[in-house]
């Protein structure tokens, strides 16, 4: 009996061979392709796997500042960690910077502001949070563009080193000097999909 990896080499040297009649054909020489390097890797002891950042647990001073309960405040708490600035300095000034945009502008954020309140405890923008970042001494480099696809993973072999502010989907997370601060590890073991960073200039 033919063993799992001789079946798929039977099967990626078919294909191969009549990769010259199609696009459709195509598509199943890389599909193949990709199967059998993930077979062959996984049993490969000398493979190597995704390298990941160190975890710290942190909750950028939110308890000590007299918050209690849970919160979307990954915002707030990132850019506490990342500027050392206090937990409740950077509260009320996005709650503060909350509040402007919802008096000065008139769309849809705005509304949503005024309406619910200008709290940052649940949650924050951009439009009003990507500012404030960059007034702290940040750079914003973006890793993603739409359409592109995802090259760039919460990993240190694709990150610089430094201290970061890293977006990732419905998230910000703290990186400092190659180790995570947060509540909790949102790397997804080093497959985590990275938007963009703000790095300290």
């Amino acid at each position: 009996m033919a063993s799992g990896s001789q079946t798929s080499k039977r099967k990626l040297n078919y294909i191969a061979s009549i990769c010259n009649k199609g696009g459709f054909v195509e598509r199943q020489v890389h599909f193949y392709l990709f199967n059998a390097s993930y077979m062959f890797s996984f049993f490969n002891p000398f493979s190597k796997s995704c390298s990941t950042f160190g975890f710290q647990l942190n909750d950028g001073g939110r308890l000590e500042a007299g918050f209690s309960g849970g919160a979307g405040d990954c915002v707030v708490r990132s850019i506490a960690i990342a500027t050392k600035l206090p937990y409740l300095r950077v509260y009320e000034d996005l709650r503060q910077a909350n509040e402007q945009y919802a008096q000065n502008r008139n769309d849809r954020l705005a509304k949503r502001l005024s309406a619910t309140g200008a709290t940052p405890r649940n949650g924050n923008h951009r439009n009003v949070f990507h500012d404030y970042i960059l007034a702290q001494g940040f750079m914003w480099v973006p890793t993603m563009k739409i359409g592109g696809g995802c090259r760039v993973h919460l990993r240190p072999d694709e990150l610089p080193k430094g201290i970061l502010i890293v977006r990732v989907s419905k998230h910000l997370t703290a990186v400092i000097d190659g180790v995570i601060q947060d509540t909790h590890d949102p790397s997804r073991s080093g497959n985590r999909c990275v938007y963009g960073y703000y790095i300290k200039n």
